[in-house]
């Protein structure tokens, strides 16, 4: 199936307001499906230069993830990102060993964004929007303290953060 046919697809869900299935369709469609995400909950609707998704639920319970009530609105693959961004976080909170350390959370999440280390088939986003999520991953990275051992552990990702900004940025 192209991914223009699953824009369709999704596109036709959305429009007979099953905006929770086109979610589980797209989950099984790339592979992201878990059986740690309890499901999804809607917030207020998003604005092009803020499209807010998190993870909710407290550690070694079944998360839920919160979207806005307009995800379908925009780009499908900026959508399917911020998803795997999410369910990185649904596993961080529900796999043991638990990622305690939100910037360790946060960094892990953003990495996912634009390696696709856990959710091969999610695809590419544009380079602006990996630059921005690459920069965002780094915001993090320099949060764990300058030499500590949560840095030495990621040294090698933020490399390559820092390689992808270098080369989006030529």
């Amino acid at each position: 199936m192209t991914f223009k046919n699953i824009e369709n697809r999704v596109s036709e869900y959305y429009k007979k307001n099953q905006t929770i299935t086109a979610l589980y369709w797209v989950l099984k469609k790339y592979k992201m499906k878990t059986s740690n995400l309890e499901g999804f909950i809607f917030r207020e609707s998003a604005k092009p230069e803020f499209i807010l998704l998190t993870t909710e639920g407290e550690f070694n319970v079944s998360q839920k993830i919160r979207i806005p009530q307009n995800l379908f609105e925009f780009q499908l693959d900026l959508i399917i990102t911020l998803l795997a961004h999410e369910l990185i976080h649904v596993r961080q909170k529900t796999i043991k060993p638990f990622v305690l350390d939100k910037n360790e959370r946060e960094f892990q999440a953003y990495y996912e964004m634009n390696f696709h280390t856990h959710f091969p088939l999610v695809p590419e986003i544009s380079d602006y929007h990996k630059k921005f999520f690459a920069q965002r991953g780094l915001d993090y990275y320099n949060k764990m303290g300058e030499n500590s051992e949560l840095q030495n552990k990621y040294v090698n990702q933020m490399k390559e953060m820092k390689n992808l900004i270098e080369k989006l940025t030529l």
